[in-house]
């Protein structure tokens, strides 16, 4: 179910989802000091091209251990984030998600722009994994 759902949403809006994420990397790959949030985006726009069956997870609380990514410093890349290409990436899976939500048949659609959404706000110390590996087995 979830490839026909992910086929589905390439075709009807999420490759132009990904082709933002991808130019927000760009742009912060050109500034060189922005290479780690471009690298985080281009972890999101794969996401964003195949967002059923995975989920963004606090890196953290899947590894176990705090990281420079999931610290203080990550705090402060995510607020450098949010101001420079954070709201407009939001702001436009917002706008895509209240376009499905109008058609039933496109609400799942909009739940998975909303959590797109969430991730543009705040994606660094988070990393993408599959559905069924989003709570790891407790380590002894």
């Amino acid at each position: 179910m979830s490839l026909l759902l992910n086929i589905i949403w390439i075709l009807m809006g999420g490759a132009w989802m990904a082709l933002g994420w991808l130019i927000a990397a760009a742009i912060m790959a050109v500034t060189i000091v922005g290479i780690p949030w471009a690298r985080a985006a281009i972890n999101i726009a794969l996401y964003t091209l195949m967002p059923f069956g995975y989920s963004a997870v606090p890196r953290d609380h899947y590894t176990g251990q705090e990281d420079i990514g999931t610290g203080a410093l990550g705090t402060i890349g995510n607020i450098l984030w949010f101001v420079l290409a954070g709201w407009w990436l939001a702001l436009g899976h917002l706008i895509t998600a209240v376009l499905w939500a109008v058609t039933i048949i496109g609400l799942p659609f909009a739940w998975a722009h909303l959590k797109l959404a969430g991730i543009a706000l705040w994606p660094i110390g988070k990393m993408i994994v599959p559905n069924d590996q989003r709570y790891p087995a407790p380590r002894v």
